[in-house]
């Protein structure tokens, strides 16, 4: 957001798919997008400034010139942003080729916003208490606590009844098992912003946010079979919960009806679902498109202050990407971070072990510079 109201200079990031096999003998095809930076900043290791840095695949980077670049006119800007993403041939939705999980994801999402239409009609102050409620178990607990920072990134360890009881909140969000989260995760860090992202806006801003969901078949094209789980694939209670998914939302809004009615399920259900996933999505979408960026991640990551308030600390997203393995996202003191500070807490009574955290040393490598 801030990035806005200045003057940025711009760089190009430029994306492809390449096998190591073919760097020698193939020319890739360049996708070319901006990266703004304030007027104060400039990536330090990247070298002379006549040159941008075209980036691929996570560490794969080369060196091209500016007359490398296309004009402005084979791009398109990403909403109210200064991200330019370059102009493909759109895909008509009904006629690429359908799977019955993407019918399956559309039906999930479209219920849970139809459902929650209903919440000005079953308005009573329990059922937004438990609402609330959820939205801290399944959000905080579930998705940026167990999902994200611990089994996708092993940031901390848990005793394995606290890890598995985390997990199971995390199921409760409605937003896949716990493999397949991970899974989708740890490609979207292996391939950030490069064509072979699941989740990157060079697709567009609504690919990014919620629309990749709804493709399977463009995600395993570019990412292949998950085979980045096996740590969670060797454990019965993770497999026991892919297997079993769908039946814990289910048994959760039987529990919910019995104890409130329908507005129990409007809001502890409809709503509740509906706001953590679009906390979680724009973590995907807004913080690679809005806000600043602290640390020279080569991608589009950038901290946004506003996502970091609603998805507790996840929106500290550039700090994420710099020191990927860190417990902490807020890293400087007056960046509000929920999850770090249950984290912090945990470690504090003996719960949570090996917490991992940024050295001064690697900060200074991931630094931007000053002129």
């Amino acid at each position: 957001m801030a990035s806005l109201l200045t003057k940025p200079k711009a760089l190009f990031l430029c994306s492809h798919s390449l096998s190591p096999r073919t760097l020698n003998t193939s020319t890739p095809s360049l996708n070319f997008t901006r990266i703004s930076f304030t007027h104060h900043q400039k990536l330090a290791p990247f070298k002379p400034p006549s040159l941008v840095v075209a980036f691929s695949e996570k560490g794969l980077k080369r060196d091209v010139t500016t007359a490398a670049a296309a004009t402005e006119g084979d791009y398109r800007r990403i909403m109210l942003s200064d991200v330019l993403v370059k102009k493909k041939e759109k895909v008509v939705w009904w006629e690429r080729e359908w799977k019955a999980m993407d019918f399956g994801a559309v039906a999930v999402v479209l219920s849970m916003h139809l459902l929650s239409l209903l919440a000005p009609f079953q308005f009573n102050w329990r059922a937004v208490s438990v609402a609330f409620g959820l939205y801290i178990v399944t959000g905080l607990l579930g998705i940026t606590l167990s999902f994200h920072r611990n089994l996708s990134h092993k940031a901390f360890k848990l005793p394995k009844w606290l890890e598995y009881l985390f997990a199971y909140c995390g199921a409760q969000a409605l937003q896949g098992n716990p493999i397949d989260w991970v899974s989708t995760h740890r490609y979207h860090h292996q391939f950030c912003d490069s064509d072979r992202d699941p989740h990157s806006p060079l697709d567009g801003f609504w690919f990014s946010h919620m629309n990749w969901m709804f493709d399977t078949n463009t995600i395993t094209q570019r990412c292949g079979e998950p085979n980045n789980v096996g740590d969670l694939e060797k454990q019965p209670f993770y497999q026991f919960l892919r297997t079993t998914y769908i039946l814990h939302p289910v048994a959760l809004a039987v529990a919910l009806y019995a104890m409130g009615g329908f507005p129990f399920i409007v809001w502890g259900m409809g709503v509740r679902i509906v706001w953590v996933y679009h906390i979680t999505w724009l973590v995907n979408s807004a913080c690679h498109v809005w806000g600043k960026q602290a640390w020279n991640t080569g991608d589009l990551s950038k901290n946004n202050w506003w996502v970091a308030a609603l998805a507790f600390g996840e929106g500290w997203h550039n700090n994420h990407h710099a020191f990927e393995f860190s417990a902490r996202h807020g890293l400087e003191w007056w960046q509000l971070d929920m999850t770090w500070y249950v984290v912090r807490f945990l470690q504090a009574i003996g719960l949570a072990t090996d917490v991992k955290l940024p050295s001064e040393a690697q900060k200074q490598r991931m630094a931007l510079t000053s002129d």
